[in-house]
């Protein structure tokens, strides 16, 4: 069946069959079946607290009548219905499909038996969760696995299925008439999608960490074009029909459209209670799942920020003790007091060489106390508190090979040391004056990071190092990947794509039109506002905040295998004026803070 986005036909591509190698494929196998207390799927796996029946392959009818395939895992001795944990994504169901945890070292920190092995890519633990008294709901999006169909990439078609999916089980005779939805990733995402679409019997959504604009935040952030990560990702797809085809969409549509537009969920049309989790380290999701949170327009909205990599803090059992309050007020009725005690935005704040701050409580993301801190581009490569009077110039080459490991040659830097202690959260912006004497257009990159007393820059592990050592893996082996360091908020812009779009931005975010392409003249001095994505950084006295400049992308790769996939489209020198009439500078959030809640060290 052809989909049509307003006017537009959207391509499809070629998709893996479910029988391919590495796909952990089980079989199609419509059966029930009860899981006796204790049993264990393999012999590293958590055992199972409750007798939980199994529903497998179950059929979930659609609109259009296609027939969507899940699993569902419910507590066996339940005296009464129960809500449902609705897991939404195309990754595969209760153990299947080749992404896994195994893809990062040292399985990110988790030890194996804190999970049963029938969980969901990025879901909740079935074996966790029916003791809870909760069924989960591992479902297959339309087209993936055995499900019917072609499979969609996000937007309001897959949002209208989510809707069909979450009343449909609302009706199922073990249901209590009440879904949640929860998840990281493509989970959280479908989450923004789903509940725009205000399903009834949906109460609550608990979105860890989800983009939520996929062109600006993932496809091509900036206006600069980056299919590597969404190519992997199709590959890991599997299915018996089509898949959506974004790289093909985007080579086609490469400027904002009808069809763009609509993979920018709606956040502001949620009307039901919403917990959101963030974090720092994620090169997906963190501006995204923020953007949704602050548009979400009820008062009943939850943020916690924080300080580790998303699959780390979604098993963590004080993540879910608090996910089920959240869950049981708004699903079961229990009056736990979650709207009265818990409270409305907790960040983190990384220490790097220090211990980091986590739960730190402010009144609002983003977050009023901070003041914005103006700091221009100097002499000598130093950011000064005052504009510089005679101008300058520094330039580096744009056309570099770079890998995504950290410190790539041809990366400019300018320094400013602290006098005091100061905390950075929020999202920082850098506006720059910049000019290419060899083509008609650039692409810029920028990133802030910290340096110690002596000048060493500095990065910061996503997973407690005591962790990682209980997984048998020493600081010295930890690979330079985004999921399990972070470097610093980078942000980066295409020239061509530099046209604000005044309704979106805000004055703590600039956010690109994309509509248009306005090419430079060679030689040409432009002025960019970048927005560097919110991060949370500590920096004591005679430490430093740096900030990069360069023609490449400078957060590490998600994975080793999409190192140097990143290929800007620049030529030539890239030179920043500033001084004068080009008050080249980046602005800083800063906060000034008390004794902080808790503390966490990681390193």
């Amino acid at each position: 069946m052809s989909l049509k986005v307003g006017n537009i036909d959207v391509s499809h591509t070629d998709i893996t069959p479910p029988e391919a190698p590495d796909s952990f494929y089980n079989g199609f196998k419509p059966s029930t079946q009860t899981l006796p207390r204790g049993h264990k799927r393999l012999e590293r796996s958590r055992q199972f607290s409750v007798d939980t029946i199994y529903d497998r392959d179950i059929e979930i009818l659609m609109r259009d009548g296609v027939i969507l395939r899940a699993d569902v895992f419910r507590p066996a001795d339940s005296k009464e219905k129960v809500p449902a944990i609705l897991a939404w994504s195309p990754y595969g169901k209760s153990g299947t499909g080749s992404a896994r945890l195994e893809m990062i070292p040292a399985h990110i920190g988790i030890p194996f038996d804190w999970l049963s092995d029938y969980e969901k890519f990025e879901a909740p633990d079935p074996a966790d969760w029916t003791a809870r008294g909760y069924a989960v709901v591992n479902i297959d999006a339309r087209g993936s696995w055995d499900s019917q169909g072609d499979l969609r990439w996000f937007g309001t078609p897959e949002g209208k299925d989510g809707y069909d999916a979450v009343e449909y089980i609302a009706k199922l005779p073990w249901c209590n008439g009440s879904l949640c939805m929860a998840g990281n990733s493509w989970l959280g995402v479908g989450q923004w999608f789903t509940a725009a679409e205000r399903p009834p019997s949906l109460k609550c959504i608990a979105p860890f960490e989800g983009a939520s604009d996929m062109y600006r935040e993932m496809l091509c952030r900036g206006g600069i074009p980056f299919t590597s990560f969404l190519d992997w990702v199709a590959g890991t797809l599997r299915g018996r029909q089509q898949q959506e085809d974004l790289a093909g969409m985007l080579a086609k549509y490469p400027l904002m459209n009808e069809y763009w537009a609509d993979k920018r969920a709606r956040a502001d049309k949620i009307n039901i209670p919403t917990y959101v989790v963030a974090s720092y380290s994620t090169c997906l999701h963190t501006v995204g799942t923020l953007r949704a949170f602050v548009d979400i327009p009820h008062e009943k909205k939850w943020l916690r920020i924080h300080d580790t990599q998303e699959w780390y803090d979604l098993y963590q059992p004080k993540t879910n003790d608090e996910l089920q309050r959240f869950f049981d007020f708004y699903t079961k009725g229990i009056q736990n007091g979650w709207e009265v005690v818990t409270p409305r935005v907790r960040v983190s704040l990384l220490g790097y060489n220090e211990p980091n701050i986590i739960n730190h409580i402010v009144s609002d993301w983003p977050v009023p106390e901070t003041i914005q801190k103006i700091l221009y581009l100097g002499p000598n490569n130093q950011l000064t508190s005052n504009p510089v009077w005679s101008t300058a110039t520094l330039a580096y080459q744009s056309d570099i090979p770079a890998m995504q490991e950290d410190a790539d040659p041809e990366e400019i830097h300018f320094k400013h040391t602290f006098s005091s202690r100061t905390y950075l959260l929020g999202a920082a912006k850098a506006i720059l004056f910049v000019s290419c004497a060899d083509f008609h257009d650039m692409d810029v990159f920028v990133q802030l990071r910290k340096t110690d007393r002596s000048g060493k820059i500095l990065s910061s592990y996503n997973v407690p190092l005591s962790d990682l050592r209980k997984m048998g893996m020493e600081e010295e082996k930890i690979p330079k990947v985004n999921p399990m360091i972070y470097l610093g908020p980078t942000g980066q812009l295409r020239a061509s794509h530099r046209a604000l779009d005044a309704q979106l931005s805000t004055v703590h975010w600039p956010v690109h039109a994309h509509d248009k392409e306005e090419f430079i003249t060679p030689g040409e001095i432009i002025k960019l506002e970048i927005g560097m994505w919110p991060s949370g950084m500590i920096f004591s006295k005679g430490e430093s905040i740096v900030l990069k400049v360069s023609g490449h992308w400078m957060t590490l790769s998600e994975y080793p295998w999409l190192r140097g996939e990143h290929k800007p489209r620049n030529k030539g020198k890239h030179v920043v004026h500033f001084g004068g009439e080009y008050e080249s500078r980046v602005v800083l959030p800063l906060l000034e803070i008390g004794t902080p809640q808790e503390t966490r060290s990681i390193i």
